[in-house]
């Protein structure tokens, strides 16, 4: 990467503290917006060898729980229009994915907003939303719920994963990059809960530095804290009318990811009000014979999304797993850890 002044300066203090530590460095960057960040402009390139960054769960896409797919599937085949982003179109089901579905004659709709989703309502009165997203896009799926969609709720919370990660007795994580996006809505304060080192960031390739060195001089100093980064955008309480919005509509349940399992309090369901536009409840007899999801075994997601492996340390990485025919969702997903490195694959 070209180096300005300050960003050079940035650079020998990492190089500087990261000596000074002499042991590994594990650093984890949550969002996959800060994952493509540091592939695209080899940030890695620039670290000491003892710094290691690898990526996390903040991927909605590689996230959202197999069984979810399948059900959206089995809907669409019964006739039931469905409407998502177009990242999930390609996620592998049990059987197939949105997309061979769509192929296979099924109404199943792209929709860049949920505003999007709504118009298509107006043609189709049983359209139902498949609604993925962490608490960036909650707030606009809260708003589409009260103006009559029925959904799919997919949604999960991010601090609750990386609580969930931090508490595994095998984690070897040292800090996070915590997500930009995220923090707008959430504020500082939601990270408070959580025992670790954390930086928010921008999304610059010199915030991605800064939140590295701001990490680094929290492990030197002992000091586990929440630094903002990215004081410009990230307020402590985030943006409450967002959260007010999302409260509104949703409560906190446990949720199922990915590859990963369930995690206590990470996603959200809705309200008792909003219970007759749960698609998964209004639709139950069509779903009850939907058989158990089988993951393939050779994919392994999860233990990338837990930052336990890197991309190219899956042995199907550009082996019989890449974008044109992934095998699993973090080779789909334009967030995914997999996909971002099968794409910078020569910067990395």
């Amino acid at each position: 990467m070209k180096v300005k002044a300050e960003t050079g300066k940035t650079i020998k203090e990492i190089a500087s503290i990261s000596k000074s530590l002499k042991r590994p460095v594990k650093i984890m960057e949550v969002c996959g917006t800060h994952t493509q960040t540091i592939a695209k402009y080899s940030i890695r390139s620039v670290l000491p060898e003892n710094i290691t960054l690898v990526s996390g769960p903040g991927c909605p896409v590689c996230v959202t729980p197999q069984k979810t797919i399948d059900e959206a599937v089995k809907l669409a085949q019964e006739g039931i229009p469905i409407a998502t982003y177009g990242d999930m179109l390609k996620v592998p089901g049990t059987v197939m994915s949105l997309e061979k579905a769509r192929a296979n004659g099924a109404d199943i709709f792209i929709v860049e907003s949920t505003t999007d989703a709504l118009k298509l309502k107006e043609q189709h009165k049983d359209l139902v939303f498949l609604a993925i997203g962490f608490e960036t896009t909650t707030p606009m799926t809260a708003y589409a719920v009260k103006e009559g969609l029925d959904i799919i709720c997919a949604h999960k919370t991010i601090p609750e994963a990386m609580q969930a990660i931090i508490s595994d007795k095998n984690s070897q994580i040292d800090g996070f990059i915590n997500p930009g996006h995220v923090s707008i809505i959430i504020g500082t304060k939601a990270y408070l809960k959580i025992d670790s080192h954390q930086v928010i960031a921008g999304f610059e390739p010199e915030d991605v530095l800064a939140a590295i060195l701001m990490l680094l001089r929290q492990i030197r100093d002992n000091r586990k804290k929440v630094e903002n980064g990215y004081t410009q955008a990230v307020r402590p309480e985030g943006n409450i009318k967002a959260r007010q919005l999302t409260e509104s509509v949703f409560d906190k349940c446990d949720a199922q990811w990915r590859g990963i399992g369930t995690i206590p309090k990470s996603g959200l369901r809705l309200k008792e009000k909003y219970k007759g536009q749960d698609a998964i409840e209004k639709y139950a007899d069509i779903l009850k014979d939907l058989p158990e999801p089988k993951e393939n075994k050779k994919c392994r997601c999860a233990d990338v999304m837990l930052g336990k492996i890197s991309p190219e340390q899956c042995y199907m990485f550009a082996k019989g797993c890449d974008i044109e025919s992934p095998l699993g969702p973090c080779m789909v997903g334009s967030e995914g850890a997999c996909r971002i490195a099968y794409r910078y694959r020569d910067k990395i």
